[in-house]
């Protein structure tokens, strides 16, 4: 179990338009020039947007992978402990972070290659 550094940074590959800037003691996630994660890889964490509601569930289910990381209006953003969480969960906690951060055109064409885009009660 558990992710390393570099199997985090593969992991965003699958993002369009993401950029990874170097900020001294982290390294910044961004899309189109909107953050919504931070890498530390001293201590092999990542922090990520979140709803406030998401970041309460994950942090009271697991404290042990999530921890609370600050509130900024509707946001709670979390950390996450790298070696304690599985590839597959954090691709889908990073992917949540980018949505709520890219515009929503993007968020639609990325949701719909992933299969997840929503279907039109009018097609049921």
């Amino acid at each position: 179990m558990g992710v390393t550094v570099d199997e985090f940074l593969g992991l965003l590959e699958r993002l369009p338009e993401h950029k990874v800037a170097d900020g001294g003691d982290w390294t910044s996630l961004k899309v189109r020039g909107r953050g919504f994660g931070y890498l530390w890889e001293r201590t092999e964490t990542v922090g990520l947007k979140a709803t406030v509601t998401e970041q309460l569930a994950l942090v009271a289910e697991r404290p042990d992978v999530f921890e609370v990381q600050f509130t900024a209006g509707r946001f709670g953003w979390v950390v996450v402990h790298l070696d304690r969480i599985e590839p597959d969960e954090l691709f889908e906690l990073v992917a949540e972070a980018w949505c709520l951060t890219a515009p929503t055109t993007m968020v639609a064409e990325f949701e719909a290659s992933l299969g997840l885009a929503e279907t039109n009660s009018d097609d049921l």
